[in-house]
């Protein structure tokens, strides 16, 4: 099926979209919204992390679990929120790290465009959520298609930072080969969890580090 992503990522994953997982995806998807569902991201931007930060430019990976569920909030990048929109509280302890890490301002958009287009893949496991339900749409195949993702890119790229905060993501980690990537691992930055090794872990530091070290521009963290 032709799917709205960006070209260099539809040559990567053509096969997924074929495959009766992603067609059922999009069946559930259809049929929520005949149902009168509210489902969020909007349909354009299910995608928008892929189309901001093409295949070739991943330099880094940001693994979040489900995208928010309020109006206006997601907009297809994982922890993001648009201008405008309240800084959620994960969001808030990311930018509290980043001021402690690398002395950043603590901005006041919580707007994290600007990282996917320097090549942080913005990944939220799943791609889509209904409306205040958390978690709705966290079985429906979005699992079976962010793990290809990952696997992808660690098995067609090299030298890419995977940031797994959290023991959701960190189940991730099988589906990377260390050998030729950087994983770094810390707790959540939820305020449930961030006091437990997400504050202090000094991520984004270390991984500019890594990217320079191994010949490749580093990230401007600031928004």
């Amino acid at each position: 099926m032709d799917v709205k992503i960006d070209p260099s990522w539809k040559e990567v994953l053509k096969q997924e979209f074929s495959k009766p997982y992603f067609l059922q995806i999009v069946t559930f998807l259809k049929t929520e919204k005949l149902g009168g569902k509210t489902i969020y991201p909007p349909g354009p931007l299910i995608f928008n992390a892929f189309n901001t930060t093409p295949f070739e430019k991943v330099k880094v990976v940001i693994l979040g679990q489900d995208p928010y569920h309020g109006p206006g909030q997601a907009h297809g990048l994982s922890f993001s929120v648009p201008n405008g929109i309240a800084q959620p509280p994960s969001l808030i302890n990311i930018f509290k790290e980043l001021n402690s890490d690398i002395g950043m301002p603590v901005p006041s958009s919580g707007n994290l465009t600007h990282w996917a287009e320097q090549g942080v893949l913005l990944l939220n496991a799943s791609l889509t959520v209904r409306a205040n339900e958390p978690m709705s749409h966290a079985k429906i195949g979005w699992a079976e298609f962010t793990d290809s993702v990952i696997s992808k890119i660690s098995e067609q790229r090299k030298n890419v930072v995977f940031l797994l905060w959290g023991k959701f993501a960190q189940e991730k980690q099988v589906l990377i080969d260390e050998t030729k990537h950087l994983i770094l691992k810390a707790a959540h930055p939820s305020p449930f969890s961030a006091e437990k090794g997400f504050f202090g872990c000094k991520h984004f530091s270390k991984a500019n580090n890594y990217l320079t070290k191994n010949g490749i521009d580093p990230i401007d963290w600031k928004i």
